[in-house]
């Protein structure tokens, strides 16, 4: 059964950081991207970075550029993202995903696996 399970969500001061863990299991985790995606309240879910298999490669979304990084550590079939300068807009719930793919999508639709998310509030 395949799981995804994130972790390191909580209350932030504008200004400071986080780092969201996802735990993966039930799948090949170095065989597949692993994304990040966000969803603020009446908003709809938004790109927020990928990396492949290997680590090597990563994409993100424009905005984010510069404060987010993601990262994995396929021995411990675990991907992470760490956010920093967190700001008031970054308040959303932050989801994990995975994707059998050979490309870095940034689309939800197609990835394969969803963990359930984990909520980021930044207060200012």
């Amino acid at each position: 059964q395949v799981q995804l399970v994130e972790s390191g969500g909580g209350l932030v001061q504008a200004g400071g950081s986080l780092r969201l863990s996802c735990a993966a299991s039930g799948y090949t985790f170095s065989s597949y991207v692993m994304g990040w995606f966000r969803q603020a309240p009446g908003k709809e879910r938004e790109f927020v970075a990928a990396i492949s298999q290997s680590g090597i490669s990563t994409t993100y979304a424009d905005s984010l550029k510069g404060r987010f990084t993601i990262s994995r550590d396929n021995a411990k079939n675990t991907g992470y993202l760490q956010m920093n300068n967190l700001k008031p807009e970054d308040t959303a719930v932050y989801y994990c995903a995975a994707d059998y793919t050979p490309v870095l999508p940034t689309t939800g639709y197609e990835y394969d696996y969803w963990g359930q998310g984990t909520q980021v509030t930044v207060s200012s």
